[in-house]
């Protein structure tokens, strides 16, 4: 069913013919979460996701986004985000500072880069600047509670806006792994999902690492609750993370579009749905380095942890 229907949307997308599509199908045969698709990466096609899922988004809200190190080729491009920013009432982008060194494992750092990017066009609220928060992990075997940047408690809502790419540790980064790893502070948060111990700070990888992520992932989730919605931006789809600036790999993979949802592990299934059907030379680097990772595991578990759905209607809007 949830192939059918995928079917259908890569036709839409050009990434299938059309004689390739699948029928739609009746009301009754329809899976549980909708995941919106525009293959129209612009600030435009952004707002026309967004639009879709917006309706329980209000009061005070955070953008979970991803700064980048400085001078990062493969970034959200600063219009689209700022369309978003500008059309959310009362909002702020947001992050936290990270594990590495770099440009950002200090707030001071932080700000610096912030500005050599061009991420001042509006409050960028740095959440662990002033200190941390734990909040419950319900249901998880490996965490009770996990470490936040304080100011998470600040807002009311969260819109997650993800590059959609590779991930040196998680075989891939959308939405699961943006809020996994950028709500958790920089020292003791980031620390618990990558397992440290003394003398290894990356002592977790491969399928632990995938639940570990799980698990934070999930402590925002159900903070928010119905107030939390999510977009992954399928453009420059690198091997590596942002978190590799400069040193990136050039992406091999076609751009494809903005997806959104309600249902976090919908959307991140269906960006992974949608990247397996590229054609081998382009797919290549990238699911090799999901596969090494065992990244498909942060589906897995996220199902087994109840972060959502892994059966989707993949809902068209071009």
């Amino acid at each position: 069913m949830k192939k059918l229907l995928l079917m259908s949307a890569l036709a839409s997308a050009g990434i299938l013919g059309a004689q390739d599509a699948a029928p739609q199908q009746s009301e009754s045969e329809r899976p549980v979460a909708k995941v919106y698709f525009t293959k129209d990466i612009s600030p435009d096609g952004l707002l026309k996701v967004y639009e879709k899922i917006k309706g329980n988004i209000g009061g005070k809200v955070a953008i979970k986004w991803h700064s980048g190190e400085p001078h990062g080729p493969n970034v959200i491009p600063i219009p689209m985000v700022k369309t978003l920013q500008a059309s959310i009432p009362n909002s702020s982008l947001v992050e936290t500072n990270t594990l590495y060194e770099g440009g950002r494992d200090t707030t001071e750092k932080h700000r610096k880069t912030l500005e050599v990017n061009g991420w001042t066009f509006c409050p960028v609220d740095i959440m662990d600047e002033d200190g941390t928060v734990m909040l419950p992990v319900k249901g998880g075997k490996h965490f009770k509670e996990m470490s936040m940047g304080k100011n998470i408690l600040n807002y009311d809502s969260m819109v997650v806006l993800t590059h959609f790419k590779g991930h040196a540790m998680g075989g891939f980064g959308g939405s699961i792994k943006n809020i996994a790893i950028g709500c958790a502070d920089g020292k003791v948060g980031k620390a618990m999902v990558h397992g440290s111990e003394a003398g290894n700070t990356w002592a977790c990888d491969k399928a632990p690492f995938m639940e570990n992520m799980v698990e934070s992932a999930k402590a925002t989730v159900d903070h928010f609750g119905e107030k939390i919605v999510f977009i992954n931006v399928m453009r420059n789809m690198s091997v590596d993370c942002d978190c590799a600036g400069i040193e990136a790999e050039p992406p091999k993979a076609r751009d494809i579009g903005i997806l959104a949802s309600t249902d976090i592990l919908a959307l991140d299934q269906a960006c992974i749905d949608l990247l397996y059907k590229l054609p081998a030379d382009e797919l290549h680097d990238l699911k090799e380095r999901i596969e090494t990772r065992e990244g498909l595991h942060q589906l897995d578990y996220a199902e087994e942890m109840g972060l959502g759905s892994r059966k989707y209607e993949l809902v068209p809007l071009d």
